[in-house]
């Protein structure tokens, strides 16, 4: 099986594809509505003169702040991921935070918390929001240096629909 392949749990079978192999939106007209979040995070890796340029928990930069520009860009994304990805309904989200901050590695992690009640997932919402703000964070640092690494982007958590998830990291 081609690992980019998504597996219904319930029937093994690719959700994504009608009988005939064509790609097909999946049908959620009977699904209950339900409670539903998701959280992901996007990890950055800056080098250490733009990391430097840090003051008052974000940077300035003629753009304007970076993480706050940043957490903009990043609730757009997800309010628009039904016009990006394939596929992918579109949702009126309920609500969508986008949050900054530096780990213990000097790393910048951003969160995107998705939630709404439906009959569908928030995950690629607060996947997409997550890529995007992390993206606009290497475009607002892109003078400083290039070599800024968007080291990965991850789902943390989720909650409602058949199955919760809790990443251990989360």
């Amino acid at each position: 099986m081609n690992r980019f392949q998504v597996i219904s749990m319930d029937n093994n079978k690719l959700t994504h594809l009608d009988d005939k192999g064509n790609p097909s939106m999946v049908d959620i007209g009977k699904k209950p509505v339900t409670r539903r979040t998701a959280k992901a995070r996007s990890t950055i890796i800056l080098p250490e003169n733009v990391f430097d340029l840090l003051e008052n928990e974000d940077i300035q930069t003629k753009k304007g702040p970076v993480f706050r520009t940043a957490i903009l860009a990043g609730i757009m994304a997800a309010k628009k991921t039904g016009e990006l990805i394939p596929l992918c309904h579109p949702l009126g989200l309920d609500n969508c935070t986008v949050d900054i901050r530096i780990n213990t590695n000097k790393e910048i992690e951003v969160d995107c918390t998705a939630s709404l009640t439906a009959k569908t997932g928030v995950e690629m919402e607060a996947l997409v929001g997550a890529s995007i703000a992390a993206l606009t964070i290497y475009d607002m640092c892109k003078a400083f240096s290039h070599d800024i690494i968007i080291k990965e982007t991850c789902l943390m958590e989720k909650t409602g629909g058949k199955r919760d998830f809790k990443r251990d990291d989360a």
